[in-house]
């Protein structure tokens, strides 16, 4: 019986490609900066700083909380969201895990 690719691999290697995918856009990582800044909830001054329309915005708020890297709240059309510095905190353990046990070295190659 054949297996989904994804299941070959752990669940940490799975979280850290989903936290890897949520950064991979520049619009997302400016939004990660704002809201690390910030020492409170955010509630809508992120379009005013960025230079994308308020549902583009919107796009890279659901990715970002759905990769459980921002917490957010909607009350009517108020949203406000903030950093989820326990995950952001775990993400930089997993990060310095990976890249501790990838060894540089200098070669000939390419």
């Amino acid at each position: 019986m054949a297996i989904a690719k994804r299941e070959a691999f752990t669940k940490e290697e799975q979280d850290i490609a989903g936290i890897a995918k949520a950064l991979s856009h520049p619009a997302r990582i400016a939004i990660l900066k704002i809201l690390a800044a910030q020492k409170a909830c955010i509630c809508g001054e992120i379009v005013e700083v960025l230079p994308l329309a308020q549902s583009t915005v919107s796009q890279h708020l659901k990715e970002l909380k759905e990769a459980g890297l921002i917490k957010g709240t909607i009350d009517g059309p108020k949203s406000c969201y903030c950093i989820d510095r326990d995950a952001v905190e775990k993400l930089k353990v997993q990060f310095n895990l990976l890249f501790s046990g990838i060894e540089v070295t200098m070669s000939d190659c390419c």
